[in-house]
């Protein structure tokens, strides 16, 4: 069910906004949170029953270790419960493409079925491995399963993000004024609708003219150098339009049932250096990176060439490249598994 599909427009989206503010005319916010819980796993469900219970049982699993992680601060039950995240993104995303290569590089012929890549389990599965080091942390002290359930299946950002941080988002679900609900609803439809128009209007126009450009070479149609920079340049513009049209329908959405998530996009185009660019291109996905990558990774690599007594110049090489090349390596392979993507990262 997509965003700008008339079926999420004029029939979920009108019956989960009823339902919810219908309960909470009654004062009955856990029985609103229900509602938007159960229309959540309905809109994920819509798409491929069979994933739902995928999403099910990872929810089950990651509370159950963030709840042991409230009460023992083990490096091994966040160690399990990262490597079973990692695990289930790599046999669903990454194995294929494994398994191609290596059919490839040792000339085998190992042959497994087609894995179909769940929705958006690259988001879910990154909010809940910050969820897990958030428990390890310490950020807070409980966690109720169907608000739990809410922050990672919430359907605004459950197809293309933002990756939302528990610390952030759990707050909101403990209280809510009603009082507010004619101004949520009137922010929250415009920025929508400036998200839908980004995805319609502009960036579905332009796939037709990207599509033909691209597609040239099956027919053996030489593109000019002019055609071909319109191309590239017009999927640029394709690609921008519709991911940072669709975080804005997520924040829109969300503004809709009184809560905030994260804006993705900042004008990046306007940016003045490449550094800008990237803190304000899907925002939640560089600040994940450099908070749960970056700066870890720099403090240990700092903390080792202190030990080795290595030369301060030198050091802070060493403490800022490292880093980041494993930081957009990371971001690179969570885009997508192809060696496109790995180039990607490391360049």
């Amino acid at each position: 069910m997509l965003f700008n599909s008339y079926v999420f427009i004029f029939v979920f989206l009108p019956l989960s906004l009823f339902t919810y503010y219908f309960f909470l005319k009654l004062n009955k916010l856990n029985l609103a949170q229900l509602s938007l819980l159960l229309f959540s796993l309905f809109f994920y469900g819509w798409w491929n029953f069979y994933y739902l219970f995928l999403l099910i049982v990872s929810i089950i699993i990651n509370y159950y270790i963030g709840n042991l992680l409230l009460y023992n601060k083990s490096k091994f039950y966040l160690t399990l419960g990262i490597i079973l995240n990692l695990s289930l993104l790599f046999y669903y995303k990454y194995f294929n493409f494994f398994i191609d290569n290596f059919n490839l590089f040792f000339n085998k012929n190992f042959l497994f079925e087609t894995i179909i890549l769940p929705l958006g389990i690259s988001f879910f599965t990154f909010q809940q491995i910050s969820f897990l080091v958030e428990s390890f942390s310490g950020s807070f002290r409980e966690v109720r399963f169907i608000k739990y359930s809410i922050f990672v299946s919430f359907f605004p950002q459950l197809i293309a993000g933002p990756i939302t941080r528990f610390n952030n988002f759990y707050p909101q679900l403990l209280s809510f004024n009603i009082k507010k609900l004619s101004r949520n609803l009137a922010i929250g439809l415009t920025i929508f609708s400036i998200g839908l128009f980004k995805k319609v209007c502009i960036a579905d126009s332009i796939s037709s003219y990207v599509d033909n450009g691209f597609s040239a070479v099956n027919y053996k149609i030489v593109l000019t150098f002019a055609e071909s920079w319109i191309t590239a340049i017009l999927y640029t513009f394709q690609l921008y339009f519709d991911f940072s049209g669709y975080s804005d329908m997520a924040v829109g959405l969300a503004f809709m049932f009184g809560l905030i998530i994260p804006i993705n996009f900042l004008s990046p185009f306007k940016s003045k250096n490449i550094a800008e660019f990237w803190r304000k291109w899907h925002i939640s996905l560089s600040a994940l990176a450099r908070d749960y990558i970056f700066y870890p990774l720099a403090l240990k690599l700092n903390q080792l060439c202190f030990d080795l007594s290595i030369k301060e110049k030198i050091s802070n090489i060493i403490t800022t490249i490292i880093p980041t090349i494993i930081c957009f390596f990371a971001i690179g392979v969570w885009h997508g598994a192809g060696w496109n993507f790995i180039i990607f990262g490391l360049s």
